[in-house]
């Protein structure tokens, strides 16, 4: 069993390896946390810390201030992708998200209040939470944790043990304690490779709210997922209601791949890019397949 002294020493050992990929953020008067995940100095940070992304600055490890280019920034997730004309940067993986799990230690990083790569530590506590975002959005998919976020700790990396980036630190809740939320590395990974290959993502929409739903043992058999997607409204007028989608349906998959959460819906009608999409639901203990012509819609800078 490991002591506490064991258990210390490996902590300690994580952020002195982790810390120098965690960088300062400027944007004007604001400042934030962004992390290196790359080569060649590209750097995940979020949407509201990157700002509309002139005068964006970058703290290093040695407290050198160096330009930064914004290559992508996405207001639905609140990530943005910088870059900075560096080589040499430490950098830091995002996680596989099969990995991630409740319970797991990780430290946040970041430059609270300005005071450079402060550390707290916590676990995960809770995975694909919702948490309401600016202008009526809905961030989906999150992870909680209970280690420090303040302020300033926004865009910098939740990582595990093992030195991976589980999540980027995102929000808080003002009036709770021990309640933080991170992007998770689920998402990061593919809106990352998006906006570093076209610098914004177009969405489509099929106008349904829904929410991740772990199925019961029998369901669990019959549909043969443990996870799927609980359609709780469909909104009038949408591609949705055209297709026949209706509440309570179980969204199974979408384009043939199994859904077990909504950032797989939106990971899919981006990636994929097809005019129609391919649902498989599960209604009256039957599955059925549906084919949405989604609704497009670029993402606003």
């Amino acid at each position: 069993m490991t002591s506490l002294a064991e258990l210390s020493d490996s902590l300690q050992q994580l952020v002195a390896r982790a810390s120098p990929a965690v960088l300062g953020v400027e944007q004007g008067r604001g400042a934030g946390t962004g992390v290196v995940f790359a080569v060649d100095g590209y750097l995940l940070t979020n949407h509201h810390v990157a700002g509309s992304g002139r005068n964006l600055r970058v703290r290093l490890a040695d407290g050198e201030a160096v330009e930064a280019e914004r290559v992508g920034s996405d207001a639905a997730t609140d990530l943005a992708v910088l870059r900075v004309r560096q080589r040499g940067l430490v950098q830091l993986p995002l996680a596989d998200p099969a990995t991630v799990a409740v319970g797991q230690l990780v430290v946040a990083i970041g430059n609270p209040f300005r005071f450079e790569r402060s550390v707290s530590l916590g676990i995960v506590s809770a995975l694909d939470r919702s948490l309401p975002g600016p202008g009526g959005a809905l961030f989906e998919g999150l992870l909680q944790t209970d280690a420090a976020i303040n302020p300033g700790n926004s865009g910098g990396p939740l990582v595990n043990a093992r030195g991976e980036v589980v999540g980027i630190n995102t929000a808080v809740i003002p009036w709770a304690q021990g309640m933080g939320f991170a992007i998770s590395a689920r998402t990061a990974t593919w809106v990352t490779s998006v906006l570093m290959a076209k610098g914004h993502i177009e969405r489509r929409f099929l106008g349904i709210s829904a929410r991740s739903e772990q199925l019961s043992m029998a369901l669990a058999e019959a549909t043969g997922q443990a996870k799927a997607i609980r359609v709780i409204q469909v909104a009038n007028g949408s591609p949705a209601v055209s297709a026949g989608l209706r509440p309570e349906d179980l969204i199974l998959g979408l384009h043939g791949e199994p859904v077990g959460n909504v950032d797989d819906i939106h990971r899919l009608m981006v990636t994929r890019g097809l005019d129609v999409v391919p649902v498989a639901i599960w209604r009256r203990n039957t599955r059925e397949f549906l084919n949405v012509i989604p609704r497009k819609e670029r993402q606003a800078a």
